[in-house]
């Protein structure tokens, strides 16, 4: 028996915990409350091949075509072929997917050549699995730390060893673990438009970057082609448009007929910048995603959340189209792992959205992602307990390397005082979104490298000594955006969700993942002084 340390609790770290907790003990740290993941907002559904007239071929094939070069094809394989284990055993776990006479409901979404997606209750997929996922994990001995945020991993000896955690009830403490598995989600909060809950700001991805490990595909950001243009960036689901909903420009017209032969059901990343290219062309207004024609009737069954929302808000969206724009919405990029969810460091395992298993390549397949949690979550407890032992992955990864100075020290990296204003979330958030958003150059991004770098070099307390949850987060953003923008000028393409204006054309020499690692790992600060509690004197739930 082993101490596992599962971080996160959307469905990667849900189902790690479940099938952990039946051989070791099993310690789940989650940020908020244990439900409250990104896995909860989940709207459109989990792709699977769950249908007589599916082949696993097609899945793998549309998932490699949305990925645009740069998926491995071995995880793709994998993810297909034992996702719908995955996905009959959440069923049952007690996840009711939504039914149509005798059989499952189909869901189509872009870049799918079959309507393979499951959804429950409509567009409350994500929702559905959670609520299953906690009751099940009530019913198991795991021991479960709320309103706990990782500050850092503990590295003895080159292998991971447990985490510095710090919450509001017990301060800043330690649990030991034999192995840690990170499931901390992605970093939605770089933006400051986003569907992402306020808990995504990379807390594991940063502290592993920070304990040595290796990242990958960074620059990758996925932006949602639809959220509300309002405060919030809630999101509408990509299967609005499966069901029949068409993007309007200002004059009405449906402009991404002209741009792809899918129209709105393109690869998301194809129908985020023709929204861009619409909205830049009508002086920045949002243009309107127009479901009129499904009816009320049909928007109220098929989409009661989103349904709710609208009309909460005053709008009849079966009277009205209503205004849309991207919002950054997934992370292919991560902690480079190998097909078991094993890192570069023994000990460190990282599943779902923290994790890069390559299985997205630069731009995600919809539906993809709650798929991915889960198969992945269930292969690296099996490697777990097939070799108890610390072990490091060996991620098969290529091309550039990226090598970051832990505080961009560089003189000749800085700007003058008066150029650069004082950091903080507002500010970070301005930075990533002119310059490492939707459409990016080399300008805009050298200005926010250099502009990072000297917050780094300035914010000593907030880099080094973080003293608060805030500070924490801040820390880790601040990082991760160094991270994004250095591998999107090592970048020198457009690639999926990765979109140059200087090099508009795809570049097959660069066909292969962008690595990124910290200069000196060693010298990255560790808290000492924390009391050490272990997962069996805390009381189970």
């Amino acid at each position: 028996m082993a101490t596992v340390l599962v971080v996160g609790s959307g469905i990667a770290g849900l189902v790690a915990a479940i099938h952990a907790s039946g051989r070791h003990e099993v310690v789940v740290v989650t940020k908020d409350v244990l439900g409250q993941s990104n896995t909860r907002y989940a709207q459109g559904g989990i792709a699977g091949v769950m249908f007589d007239d599916d082949r696993v071929e097609d899945h793998v094939r549309d998932t490699l075509l949305a990925g645009a070069g740069l998926c491995d094809e071995e995880a793709v394989r994998v993810l297909c072929t034992e996702g719908p284990e995955r996905i009959r055993e959440l069923i049952a776990f007690g996840v009711a997917f939504d039914r149509d006479g005798d059989g499952f409901a189909k869901g189509l979404e872009a870049a799918h050549s079959y309507p393979r997606v499951l959804h429950a209750g409509g567009d409350a997929t994500g929702a559905a699995i959670e609520t299953a996922l906690v009751e099940t994990l009530a019913a198991r001995r795991v021991t479960v730390l709320e309103h706990t945020v990782l500050v850092d991993l503990v590295v003895t000896a080159g292998t991971v060893t447990g985490a510095h955690l710090r919450s509001s009830e017990r301060g800043a403490f330690t649990v030991d673990a034999d192995q840690v598995i990170l499931a901390t989600g992605g970093v939605g909060q770089l933006y400051p438009f986003t569907t992402n809950p306020a808990v995504a700001t990379g807390d594991g991805a940063a502290a592993a970057l920070r304990a040595g490990a290796v990242l990958a595909d960074v620059e990758l950001v996925q932006f949602h082609p639809t959220a509300l243009a309002t405060p919030g960036s809630f999101l509408v689901s990509e299967a609005v448009r499966g069901e029949g909903a068409v993007l309007r420009d200002a004059n009405g017209e449906r402009f991404m007929r002209e741009l792809h032969p899918d129209a709105e059901l393109a690869p998301r990343d194809v129908v985020a910048r023709g929204i861009a290219r619409a909205m830049a062309a009508q002086g920045g207004a949002p243009v309107t995603l127009d479901a009129t024609a499904l009816g009320a009737d049909r928007l109220a069954a098929r989409f009661p959340g989103i349904d709710e929302h609208l009309r909460a808000s005053g709008v009849d969206w079966s009277r009205t189209p209503v205004a849309v724009a991207p919002a950054a919405h997934y992370w292919m990029g991560g902690v480079a792992t190998d097909l078991d969810g094993r890192t570069t460091l023994p000990g460190l395992l990282a599943v779902g959205e923290v994790a890069r298993t390559g299985v997205h390549g630069a731009n995600r397949l919809a539906s993809n992602s709650l798929l991915e949690g889960a198969v992945f979550a269930a292969r690296a407890v099996a490697a777990i307990d097939a070799a108890p032992g610390p072990i490091a992955g060996r991620p098969r990864l290529g091309g550039e390397r990226v090598v970051l100075d832990p505080l961009a020290a560089d003189d000749n990296l800085r700007l003058p005082t008066d150029a650069v204003e004082p950091f903080s979330r507002a500010a970070l958030h301005a930075v990533m979104w002119r310059d490492a958003g939707l459409v990016r150059d080399a300008r805009g991004l050298e200005l926010a490298r250099r502009t990072l770098d000297r917050w780094s070099t300035e914010l000593d307390d907030v880099v080094t000594a973080p003293r608060s949850v805030a500070a924490t987060e801040d820390r880790n953003l601040l990082l991760l955006a160094r991270a994004v923008v250095a591998a999107a000028l090592a970048r020198t393409e457009s690639r999926g969700a990765h979109a140059r204006d200087d090099h508009p054309g795809v570049d097959p020499d660069q066909a292969s993942p962008i690595a990124i690692t910290l200069a000196t790992p060693a010298d990255a600060p560790q808290p000492t002084t924390h009391p050490s509690v272990n997962g069996t004197v805390l009381a189970p739930c």
